[in-house]
């Protein structure tokens, strides 16, 4: 049996591994240069990979290009399902085709109209998630002072697995309207319980854009917040949304009973800096704000 030091280590070739994929998606994997990377023999890595994660290397690899093809169907509408499809790595619309209705349970077009993002995050319940502990090192964490922010909010109420939906509804109503541009705006997310903690139906999250003056009455559920001047820490999280999570439990779990601060009356939320698919998911930078008194 390893010891603890020794599955810290594995813990870290695995996660390093995990970078490596995330930074070079759009290049030839090969399980020789994968296990490079890992430092393990290319004889093994793959069995070594499988069963720390439960998925084959090339189906992880796969799910990832794929998770990128389906943010494209969604919040891209202008792009073209022949581009998407290269862009994930097949050479054909067709293969592409097969392969996206085989993992997700509808095909491309299908899934452009209407999503089953419940399905969708289903298939991935894997990867860094069982790695959050080596995130709970000492971090950089920052105290300043945040500006009352007046935003549009879009109230999404229900399971964590359909935030996407109500993004891309509120994505909608900032095109049509022009109010809080994506461009010249600031984009929030504030969450008001561990989505592990509560029933889906109760899990609340707002999707907000920052405004110079209150939004009008809209059919859109559209409505007016803010958020209140403070202080606040702060930490910045690299890369996929998914492992958000890990630093706000580093947050509440480890940086606040060493710091002798108290927590104040709002949620802790997020200002993302930038979004995927437009850049890659590694390159994805998001501020972690926690209210202080």
């Amino acid at each position: 049996m390893k010891s603890d030091k020794q599955m810290a280590h594995y813990d870290r070739l695995m996660k390093q591994v995990c970078e490596y994929i995330y930074a070079n998606l759009d290049e030839d994997l090969s399980l020789e240069s994968l296990s490079l990377v890992a430092g393990f023999s290319k004889f093994h890595f793959h069995r070594q990979f499988s069963d720390y994660f439960g998925v084959g290397i090339f189906k992880y690899i796969q799910l990832l290009r794929l998770k990128r093809a389906s943010y494209r169907l969604c919040f891209d509408p202008e792009a073209k399902i022949i581009d998407i499809a290269l862009d994930a790595k097949f050479d054909y619309p067709e293969s592409f085709s097969r392969a996206f209705k085989k993992v997700f349970e509808q095909s491309p077009s299908e899934f452009r109209r209407q999503p089953k993002w419940l399905q969708w995050n289903e298939k991935y319940q894997f990867g860094e998630r069982k790695m959050a502990s080596i995130n709970q090192v000492e971090q950089a964490v920052d105290i300043v002072n945040f500006a009352e922010t007046l935003v549009a909010v879009l109230e999404h109420r229900g399971a964590p697995e359909l935030v996407n939906e109500s993004a891309a509804k509120f994505i909608e109503w900032r095109m049509q309207t022009g109010l809080s541009p994506v461009n010249k705006s600031q984009t929030y997310g504030m969450i008001y319980e561990d989505p592990k903690s509560v029933p889906a139906e109760k899990f609340r999250f707002d999707i907000c854009g920052s405004v110079i003056e209150p939004i009008p009455d809209n059919s859109a559920g559209i409505i007016n917040k803010v958020i209140p001047a403070g202080r606040c820490a702060v930490i910045r999280h690299y890369g996929s949304h998914d492992n958000l999570d890990a630093k706000v439990h580093y947050l509440y779990g480890q940086w606040l009973p060493e710091s002798g601060e108290a927590l104040r009356d709002f949620p802790c939320f997020f200002h993302y800096q930038n979004f995927f698919p437009q850049v890659a998911e590694h390159e994805l930078v998001t501020d972690i704000y926690l209210p202080l008194a």
